[in-house]
């Protein structure tokens, strides 16, 4: 009797451990992204090196994401025609269209709180990268020394890609990190079996 009742508490307990997800490991970072047509498609060369025509929309969002599957898209609208409207075509230059999205205060460091939306006409010469054009109108842009794109109008003020854990938020809605191991309550849940079921073999030797 003893040793069935140990043994449907030891599968509760696992069976509760088994119900707390993990939590999975993000990154948080600046994705850049392409316009086709009515959608965004996660850009496959950095701003560093993508050469945008003129007419292109290209998208940056702040954000915690665990990979390129998984990053937030920019948000809101996204119409070459309307962001650029006021910014006639000159001889020799382009008009790229750029939306940046700096995110939720849930992705946001520590400290510090996401900017509006804005939605820029940058006109740039013909062989221009998104990066110079991202750079004539969000500056102050802020680089590591892989080169990579760390902040966009100063923010966010410090950091860059650090890693936290997707899904778990502070009061003040900042992403925390945490492990990802079995919780304390599983722990001591299965301790606790191994008392009773040590303290059962101890009264059947007693019985004995």
């Amino acid at each position: 009797m003893i040793r069935r009742t140990l043994l449907a508490l030891l599968a509760a307990l696992l069976f509760a451990g088994a119900a707390v997800p993990a939590h999975a490991a993000g990154y948080r970072y600046w994705s850049f992204w392409d316009r086709d047509g009515s959608r965004w498609v996660y850009a496959t060369q950095g701003p560093a090196t993508a050469r945008p025509s003129d007419g292109d929309v290209q998208g940056f969002r702040f954000a915690v994401s665990e990979d390129s599957q998984d990053a937030d898209q920019p948000r809101g609208t996204a119409d070459f025609a309307a962001i650029c409207a006021d910014t006639p075509a000159r001889q020799g230059k382009k008009r790229v269209a750029l939306v940046l999205d700096f995110g939720t205060p849930a992705d946001a460091p520590s400290g510090e709180t996401p900017p509006p939306a804005r939605r820029v006409c940058a006109s740039v010469p013909d062989d221009a990268t998104t990066a110079e054009a991202l750079a004539t109108v969000a500056k102050p842009l802020r680089y590591d020394t892989n080169a990579l794109l760390c902040a966009i109008a100063g923010y966010p003020r410090q950091g860059c890609g650090e890693q936290v854990s997707a899904g778990d938020t502070s009061p003040e809605g900042e992403r925390k990190d945490t492990g990802s191991g079995p919780s304390l309550g599983l722990i001591g849940g299965i301790g606790v079996v191994v008392l009773l079921g040590a303290a059962a073999l101890w009264q059947a030797r007693r019985r004995a």
